[in-house]
């Protein structure tokens, strides 16, 4: 299987990488959040640009986020999550991808993420201008109603990538403990036959939280930790988050 060298951070081999969320909508807001991330022990971050006041601006996006990287000195991931997969802003496929387009040409960034159930056509070409610009594609799926079957969860991280992403990401929500074995079962699958790429994978949810925490066990390259506040159900605070990978070290 294919790392992923951001910078200096290796994800797909040693421990899963950590990645801390920024979720906040004024440019203030955000300032301050990455002073704070910048002294936490984590291993990249995630700006999630659709909390952003000033997101439907595509050259302000871009423009903060070289102020961003600035302060974090980490690796930044940016993310328009869609209103479809938990997002909170409304945008239309053409606005997201001349959103993408610009922050790729103008921004500063190491790692895009883009989702899955998009038009085919256009997540090509904006995986290969990502590429001509040496920045790396996460490609993602979210489901927050529930847990697909085992075959359906790898044969979307399958499918993402084929479409030629990176790192191949899913989030799903479980209903009982089944669902969160479903999610295991098809990381270690997928990691044992089909990996050519990093998998991040997780159950989210409280009942989830043990697959954010075991990665290195079953196969998910990463997880996501809380700084100030959490982007999704389930992520557990930095320092602690740290501490239980240690802890579950193989």
């Amino acid at each position: 299987m294919k790392t992923v060298t951001v910078d200096k951070t290796t994800i797909g081999e040693g421990m899963p990488k950590i990645i801390v969320p920024m979720v906040g909508q004024t440019k203030e807001e955000l300032l301050m959040e990455a002073e704070l991330i910048h002294t936490l022990d984590c291993d990249l971050v995630e700006w999630r640009i659709d909390f952003f006041e000033h997101v439907l601006d595509p050259q302000a996006v871009a423009r903060l986020s070289y102020n961003l990287k600035a302060i974090l000195e980490k690796p930044l991931l940016i993310t328009f999550r869609t209103k479809k997969e938990g997002g909170v802003c409304v945008l239309s496929d053409n606005d997201y991808f001349n959103l993408y387009k610009v922050i790729i040409s103008e921004g500063d960034l190491d790692l895009l993420d883009v989702e899955l159930f998009m038009p085919s056509e256009k997540v090509a070409k904006t995986i290969e201008l990502a590429h001509q610009n040496g920045i790396k594609v996460i490609m993602c799926n979210h489901d927050f109603d529930k847990t697909p079957e085992k075959n359906e969860i790898m044969t979307r991280l399958r499918s993402m990538q084929n479409s030629g992403a990176d790192i191949c990401k899913i989030a799903v929500m479980p209903q009982n403990s089944d669902d969160v074995l479903t999610l295991l079962e098809a990381t270690q699958e997928m990691y044992n036959n089909y990996a050519e790429v990093p998998l991040i994978t997780m159950s989210m949810g409280a009942l989830g939280m043990i697959s954010r925490v075991s990665g290195q066990v079953f196969g998910s390259a990463a997880t996501f930790g809380a700084a100030s506040k959490a982007s999704a159900p389930g992520q557990v605070p930095v320092a602690e988050l740290r501490k239980m990978i240690n802890t579950l070290q193989v």
